[in-house]
């Protein structure tokens, strides 16, 4: 056993509470709005299963973008945060 695993006792709480913050803020979300939703739902399918909150939140951030531009909707979103999914699409792509 490595040295990550006696540091799992250790960081849940803190990921609990992270995971409940982020519950709370569901109810911001538009549920009608299929862009704004599947992004979401990423977010919170990703982050177990990766067992990473960051893995999560890129997941989410490469959706949300590619979901408003491909419908047409782009300028709904800062050209930074297009940015920055594009840097993390990239991550994936050549896993840097």
């Amino acid at each position: 056993m490595g040295p990550s695993n006696s540091l799992y006792p250790i960081i849940a709480p803190a990921l609990i509470v992270v995971g409940s913050m982020m519950l709370k803020s569901l109810k911001g979300i538009e549920w009608d709005d299929t862009t704004e939703l599947f992004p979401a739902f990423l977010i919170l399918v990703v982050i177990p299963f990766a067992v990473s909150i960051t893995e999560g939140i890129a997941m989410g951030f490469i959706a949300y973008s590619l979901l408003k531009l491909m419908t047409g909707r782009g300028k709904e979103v800062h050209w930074g945060f297009n940015l920055v999914a594009l840097a993390l699409l990239l991550r994936y792509i050549f896993l840097i």
